[in-house]
């Protein structure tokens, strides 16, 4: 078939008959058709794209309004009375009466956050004050972590389970005997004992709501944003009771009080005063379980320790040679290895090595062998990689010791 009406051709001069004639135009009609067909998808095409570029226009210019509007402010119900409504505006702690329809009166209370408009009008009710650093804190995926795979301290592990999970799996069984729960429990003790896969564990093996922090994220620069944060933090775990609070390295904010006067000590202790309040205060604290670390047990407040706040303080030690081998044999169950390997042997020559030095013995024994170009992991290579890491923790040491 042509392309174009124009490509046929068309006899009708006098010698052409009147079958070629109607042929030719019947052609041309085909084209035209052909033609029609593919300028009704172009516009089509033309009209999706002018509809996509419609919205894109309103888009834009619905964003453009918004930034041309007047901000709102933020500000705290403070009373309700005859004459209106007093609120209190954030930032600037100016009070102001003013009017509210009778329809939104009724869905206020003194606390309530509302957003105010330049004349200070009630604009509309704002949700409850919730920072979004303590929702980004709380754990939505359990982790791949089982009491399984942790070794060398079975009998922390029995004295964890006992405090945070059976009260929280079991709650009977403390009703029946007439007592409560234990409150919370401090980890303590050298870095790489599984401190923390025992608080991963504890979040894998329960159903409640797992919230987690570090010591650090509590300390902040701007006076009561630390005690905020911790206020917040606590009411997320209300809100999703029963719940775990772990925090780790907590001694960043719970160390010994001092007479320091600097403004970055004084937030430190009042974010600390929070955490004490929250933990063992005059509110019930509610079916909240805590669990702490620190490698720095010597540091804590005495205030932090007492029963009530931690019920359980726990030291984790380094596994001694039984705990060592166990240890070897979890990190090795997926390794290729071979059966020369002694792991009770190994167990006893690492003396003083940590959880943390034989899984890191167990994968640079494996990286020893793949650089070899074999599948199988040998004694020779587990007897490497504990050299090469002595070797890496003494030149960490000389190198500490020049810059002290």
């Amino acid at each position: 078939m042509t392309d174009t009406v124009d490509e046929v051709d068309m006899p009708y001069d006098d010698d052409a008959s009147q079958q070629q004639k109607i042929e030719a135009l019947q052609e041309r009609l085909e084209v035209l058709e052909s033609q029609n067909e593919e300028m009704r998808d172009k516009l089509l095409d033309a009209n999706a794209e002018n509809n996509k570029y419609q919205q894109k226009l309103e888009r834009l210019t619905h964003e453009n309004k918004k930034l041309k509007q007047s901000p709102l402010f933020v500000a705290t119900v403070q009373e309700l009375s005859s004459d209106g409504v007093i609120i209190k505006q954030h930032g600037n702690n100016q009070e102001a009466l003013t009017e509210v329809t009778d329809e939104m009166r009724e869905d206020l209370e003194p606390d309530d956050r509302v957003a105010v408009n330049n004349s200070l009008s009630i604009v509309k009710q704002l949700d409850d004050e919730t920072d979004v650093r303590a929702r980004v804190m709380q754990v939505d995926q359990s982790p791949d972590v089982t009491f399984a795979d942790i070794g060398g301290i079975e009998e922390q592990m029995e004295e964890v389970r006992e405090t945070v999970e059976m009260p929280l799996k079991s709650p009977e069984m403390f009703e029946d005997v007439g007592i409560d729960p234990p409150s919370g429990v401090l980890l303590h003790g050298p870095p790489g004992t599984g401190k923390t896969m025992l608080a991963k564990a504890v979040a894998n093996e329960t159903d409640a709501t797992f919230i987690k922090m570090a010591g650090s994220e509590l300390v902040h620069k701007f006076i009561g944003e630390g005690a905020k944060l911790v206020r917040d933090l606590f009411e997320l775990a209300r809100q999703e009771e029963p719940a775990v609070v772990f925090i780790d390295e907590i001694d960043a904010i719970a160390a010994k009080r001092t007479e320091s006067k600097t403004s970055g000590d004084a937030e430190v202790q009042r974010t600390m005063m929070q955490l004490l309040s929250e933990m063992d205060g005059f509110d019930d604290r509610g079916d909240i379980r805590i669990i702490a670390a620190t490698n720095r047990f010597d540091m804590l407040d005495r205030a932090i320790l007492r029963p009530g706040r931690f019920d359980r303080l726990i030291e984790v030690p380094n596994p001694d040679v039984e705990g060592r081998e166990q240890i070897f044999k979890i990190h090795t169950r997926s390794m290729n290895v071979a059966d020369d390997v002694d792991f009770e042997a190994l167990a006893e020559e690492i003396t003083d090595a940590s959880g943390a030095d034989v899984k890191a013995i167990c994968t640079e024994a494996g990286m020893f062998a793949i650089r070899d170009d074999r599948t199988e992991v040998t004694m020779v290579d587990f007897h490497n990689a504990w050299e090469k890491i002595q070797q890496e923790d003494t030149e960490e040491e000389e190198v500490s010791r020049t810059f002290a």
